[in-house]
């Protein structure tokens, strides 16, 4: 089966969704091959970022109060699935064209899920600023992949066009919110639906 799954390394509900799938996999002893497709939420932020709280309430027109609602069931949500979150108070909000060139980049080798997963990790739960040069080179390195030409990758935006025309290609297509699944490439979910709405979509594309 294959899943292509779009998403963005800053999107909380893209992890949770993505774990959500993982389980439903996993209880369906089904083999899937993930696809990441590069989306930005922010495709504007500048590259100094924003505060995420700041950036959140102004984004969404909700309180502060709500604003903490939120991360609490977030965090919740991702230690019953085993991810965990941690927020904090300088936590910022990045842009992540630079990441989604490098994850495009990792397909090309192989890599492109162990280095996504990375990076959620990294700006989820190891306070890592995933719009910095060094910081996503390290990524790499972890997720198997070579430092200098990860360096490279970035420096001469060798996949920024190829990132582009995907997002685009995506957006043509009605997709506006992550994260966004396509299964076996026609169907089509948004949202982080939970372990058993993924098991019935997973047994519906195996019948």
């Amino acid at each position: 089966m294959r899943i292509d799954i779009i998403s963005d390394v800053v999107c909380p509900w893209c992890i949770i969704g993505y774990k959500q799938l993982e389980a439903a996999l996993g209880a369906t002893n089904t083999v899937a091959e993930i696809h990441w497709q590069p989306f930005e939420l922010n495709p504007q932020m500048s590259d100094e970022g924003e505060n995420l709280r700041e950036h959140l309430i102004k984004k969404y027109r909700i309180s502060e109060e709500d604003s903490e609602t939120t991360r609490d069931r977030i965090t919740n949500i991702g230690q019953s699935l085993g991810f965990p979150f941690r927020f904090y108070d300088d936590m910022r909000m990045v842009n992540t064209f630079k990441a989604h060139q490098l994850i495009h980049w990792a397909a090309l080798h192989g890599r492109q899920h162990p280095l996504k997963i990375t990076l959620f990790h990294c700006y989820f739960n190891r306070e890592r600023d995933v719009s910095d040069n060094e910081v996503l080179a390290n990524a790499c390195v972890e997720a198997g992949l070579p430092f200098d030409e990860s360096l490279e990758v970035l420096e001469q935006e060798l996949y920024a066009d190829a990132v582009r025309e995907r997002q685009r290609f995506a957006i043509s297509n009605g997709i506006q919110g992550v994260p966004a699944m396509i299964f076996n490439q026609t169907d089509l979910h948004t949202g982080a639906l939970g372990v058993e709405a993924y098991v019935e979509i997973i047994n519906q594309q195996s019948e």
